[in-house]
């Protein structure tokens, strides 16, 4: 039910445009580097500073308008110059849907393509998200059209759908991120089950490792990590293959000590005003990620919040008990 509540919360345009008018006051301002580039260039400074790289996300969602998907475009562009400017030890991951998949496909094909030839100029890797199933074809439309441009672009994988095993043979010659998924999906397409998910997740895992380019683990589940630090010892897989990934904000101590032990590790970095989806949706991900940020992010801003969302999803019960009655 927690799950699904905030699936339900990341998708309410309402709260998410009330969101942006409190900036990061509720205290999402730590797993959110911050509001302006110039913010998020010192939060990967320090990160590099730890040995850590980034990938950097320009937050956003709802886009419906040629404008603001361009507004956003442009701000990838300037990201992209910054890291450039400022040397740090980081790259760009982009949502179709940002830059306008669900306006016009050509037109995202367009802005995606200037994305990337920005990147590739300084030599820089260029992420194309994943997001739900309805936009699945087409982002994988959209990877197969560019990666045969640019060999600086890869995608996500996740594990909870049935196609994941196809889809990582498919892209085994690319630089994948794997994950488990965010996103609420049917049972005809994903599986349902925890242990259904993180066994998929262990299978592609373990496939991509022997068999692809370069790996990037993304997950902040310390068994699977343990399990992949046995793996890549057992199959003499070198470091240089594959990499760690978490979350800005997420299991720092853990990520510092990944770090220190010498495995590649890159925090995912997102940034903006516009960051309710996503918190919202880092919260379904995984149970335990209300537990991971309790202490460092939670305050009574955001138990106020919190308290809120509880209220409505409750008022959503109550509606539907009442509605039972009635029909009775």
């Amino acid at each position: 039910m927690l799950r699904d509540l905030f699936i339900g919360l990341s998708k309410n345009q309402m709260l998410n445009t009330a969101a942006k008018n409190y900036g990061l006051k509720l205290g999402a301002q730590n797993v959110v580097a911050g509001t302006t580039i110039e913010e998020t260039i010192e939060s990967i400074k320090e990160l590099n500073r730890h040995g850590i790289s980034a990938t950097v996300d320009n937050l956003g969602e709802f886009v419906f308008k040629e404008e603001e998907a361009t507004e956003a475009k442009e701000q990838i562009l300037k990201v992209i110059q910054a890291i450039h400017d400022h040397q740090v030890d980081a790259h760009i991951s982009i949502k179709p849907t940002q830059v306008g998949l669900d306006i016009d496909f050509e037109f995202c094909v367009q802005n995606v393509r200037e994305i990337v030839a920005k990147a590739n100029e300084f030599g820089l890797f260029v992420n194309i998200d994943m997001e739900d199933s309805g936009h699945l074809n087409a982002t994988l439309e959209l990877v197969d059209i560019l990666s045969a441009e640019f060999e600086n672009v890869g995608t996500v994988i996740q594990s909870y759908l049935h196609d994941a095993q196809g889809q990582v043979e498919k892209y085994k010659n690319m630089r994948i991120r794997l994950v488990k998924g965010a996103y609420k999906e049917p049972a005809e397409i994903a599986y349902q089950d925890k242990k259904d998910i993180d066994a998929n997740y262990v299978r592609i895992i373990e496939w991509h490792l022997l068999n692809g380019k370069f790996t990037s683990i993304a997950t902040h589940d310390h068994n699977i990590i343990n399990y992949v630090k046995r793996f890549v010892k057992e199959h003499n897989i070198p470091n240089d293959k594959f990499e760690f990934q978490m979350l800005y904000g997420f299991r720092r101590e853990l990520q510092l000590q990944l770090a220190k032990e010498g495995y590649n590790f890159c925090t995912y970095v997102p940034f903006g005003k516009d960051w309710y989806g996503y918190f919202m949706r880092r919260l379904a991900e995984r149970p335990q990620n209300l537990n991971l940020v309790f202490k460092q992010v939670f305050n009574k801003k955001t138990n106020t919040m919190l308290g809120l969302a509880a209220g409505a999803f409750l008022a959503g019960r109550l509606s539907k008990g009442s509605g039972k009655k009635n029909k009775r």
